[in-house]
C-alpha cells in the first residue's frame, strides 16, 4: 500500500531547527551557554551497531544525524552563537559506513555559524566556557558525555579565576522539554505523515488477519507498509492474539491466531524523526462474538470519550478521568466489578481490568517529553500539544468472577490527538474502530 510520496521530497527545514536554538537562547540569556551531545553509537552484536537515532532533544536544536556530534549554543558569542563539533569528511570510512556532512556541511547545511572537528572539542570547550555564568546541559540522557563535560568543568576550575567557567550548572532536559511538548505548525506536518501511514498499516494488517495467520505475519504487514512508504517503526511493534492481548507490551509475536481470537495492535511509523502510535483490536474471523462486542462498545465509547476531553483549557488528566468513568460505568453493568462508580474508583477495584492511564505525550519520542504537573497540579491543555488516549479492558483467561466467555479478552482502542483551540484533531481518523466498519474492512479481504 503505496501512499502519495510527495513528503519524501523534503529535507528537514533548518530554518525550524534555528528558530528553536534562538528561542532557547532567549531563556539562557547571554550568561549562559548550553552545550548538548548526540547519543553514541551501540553495538548489537560483535561488529554490528544498532541503526542510529539521536537522541530527540540534539535532532530536534540541530537535525542533524550524525554520531560523534557535539552542539553548543553560545548567545553573544564572537565565533557564533551556535558550534557545532563533528567528524571531519573522510573518504576512506565513508566508502565503508556512507557520506558525512563534516564540518562544511554543517555550516552550509544545518545552519552552524562555525563547525570544527570533533576531535578539537577538548581543547576549545574551555574558551567557549569562559566567562559565563551558567553552563546547561543535559542530565541523564548521554551519561558518559556528561561525566566527560563535568570533568573538563572541574579541570577549569582548579586553574582558578583566570578560566572564569561557569558557577552554576543548570539542567537543559526541563527547558529544551517544556519547547517540546507544543507542536509547531511544522512539527504537526510530520506527525500527520507519520499517523497517515501508520494507519495504512493497521488496515493491512486488518485486511491479513486471519485464522491461521501468525501474529509476526501480521507484524511483517505493518512494518512493509511503513517501508514502503520511506518509514520505519517508532517502537516494536505489539501482536496480541487471544490471551496475549492482555499482556500489556507483548512483542513476541509468534502466536498462531486462531479462529474466535480477538487481535490487538499497537504500532506506529516514524517520520522525520516523530512518532505515530495507534492500538486497534479486531476479530481473526471478521466479526465480534456477543461477548467481545459487550467488551468492544465500552472500550471504544470511553475512547471517544477521552477524545472529547482533549481540549484546551482542561486538565492533562481529563481524558483519563472521562475514560475512566465510561470504563467503571461498563464494568458495573457487566457485573464485573461492584458497588457504584465512586466506590469503584475510590477502592480500585477496576484495575483488575484496566490498570494503566489512558493518555501519554506524543512526538518525537512515543513516550514524549513533558511534565503533567506543575507545582502539584495538573496543568492544562493547550494548543499544539499532542497526547494519544488509549482506553483498555483485559481479561485474562481464568479471571476469577467473570463469565468463561470473557476470559482471553483484550481490548484497547488508541488514537493520537492534536489539542486545539476548538474541536480536537484526531490524526488517526484513517483506521477504523467502529465494529461494523471494522468487519466491513475485513470482509472486503475475504
Amino acid at each position: 500500500m503505496i501512499l502519495d510520496q510527495s513528503h519524501l521530497n523534503h529535507a528537514d527545514d533548518p530554518a525550524d531547527h534555528a528558530k528553536r536554538r534562538a528561542a532557547l537562547a532567549d531563556q539562557i540569556g547571554a550568561g549562559g551557554i548550553a552545550v548538548v551531545a548526540a547519543t553514541p553509537e551501540r553495538n548489537r552484536n560483535n561488529d554490528v551497531d544498532y541503526p542510529y537515532r539521536s537522541n530527540s532533544d540534539f535532532r530536534y536544536l540541530t537535525g542533524f544525524g550524525e554520531p560523534q556530534a557535539i552542539a553548543v549554543l553560545a548567545p553573544g558569542h564572537e565565533r557564533g552563537e551556535y558550534i557545532l563539533f563533528c567528524r571531519e569528511r573522510d573518504p576512506a570510512a565513508e566508502t565503508w559506513n556512507g557520506h558525512r556532512a563534516g564540518t562544511d556541511g554543517a555550516v552550509t547545511r544545518f545552519g552552524a555559524d562555525a563547525a570544527y572537528p570533533i576531535d578539537e572539542f577538548d581543547q576549545r570547550i574551555g574558551e567557549l566556557l569562559s566567562g559565563r555564568e551558567r553552563l546547561y546541559m543535559t542530565q541523564g540522557i548521554h551519561p558518559e558525555f556528561e561525566q566527560q563535560l563535568m570533568s573538563r568543568l572541574n579541570d577549569l576550575r582548579a586553574r582558578g579565576r583566570h578560566a572564569a567557567p561557569p558557577e552554576h550548572i543548570v539542567s537543559i532536559n526541563s527547558v529544551v522539554h517544556e519547547m517540546r511538548l507544543r507542536k509547531s505548525e511544522a512539527e504537526l506536518a510530520l506527525m500527520r505523515e507519520a499517523a497517515k501511514v501508520s494507519a495504512a498499516g493497521h488496515r493491512a494488517a486488518m485486511q491479513a488477519a486471519a485464522p491461521g495467520v501468525y501474529e509476526y505475519q501480521l507484524e511483517a504487514t505493518l512494518h512493509y507498509v511503513y517501508g514502503l512508504n520511506g518509514m520505519h517503526w517508532a517502537y516494536p511493534t505489539i501482536v496480541g492474539a487471544g490471551a496475549n492481548g492482555c499482556v500489556l507490551h507483548y512483542v513476541e509475536n509468534a502466536a498462531e491466531i486462531a479462529d474466535g481470537d480477538l487481535v490487538l495492535i499497537d504500532s506506529g511509523a516514524e517520520y522525520r524523526g516523530y512518532a505515530g502510535d495507534i492500538t486497534r483490536t479486531f476479530p481473526a474471523n471478521g466479526r465480534f462474538s456477543e461477548a467481545q462486542r459487550r467488551v468492544y462498545d465500552i472500550v471504544l465509547a470511553a475512547n471517544e470519550a477521552g477524545i472529547a476531553a482533549c481540549r484546551a483549557g482542561n486538565k492533562a488528566n481529563a481524558s483519563h478521568q472521562a475514560a475512566l468513568h465510561v470504563l467503571v460505568d461498563g464494568l458495573l453493568e457487566l457485573g464485573f466489578v461492584s458497588g457504584d462508580r465512586e466506590s469503584v474508583i475510590a477502592d480500585e477495584s477496576y484495575k483488575r481490568f484496566f490498570m494503566h492511564g489512558t493518555s501519554h505525550w506524543l512526538g518525537m519520542d512515543v513516550h514524549d517529553v513533558g511534565v503533567y504537573k506543575q507545582a502539584g497540579e495538573w496543568r492544562e491543555l493547550e494548543p499544539g500539544m499532542v497526547l494519544t488516549v488509549e482506553p483498555g479492558l483485559y481479561i485474562p483467561p481464568g479471571t476469577e468472577g467473570v463469565d468463561k466467555n470473557y476470559w482471553g479478552i483484550g481490548i484497547r482502542v488508541e488514537d493520537d490527538v492534536v489539542v486545539t483551540r476548538g474541536e480536537p484533531e484526531i490524526m488517526t481518523g484513517d483506521v477504523p474502530k467502529a465494529p461494523a466498519e471494522i468487519e466491513a474492512l475485513m470482509r472486503e479481504a475475504s
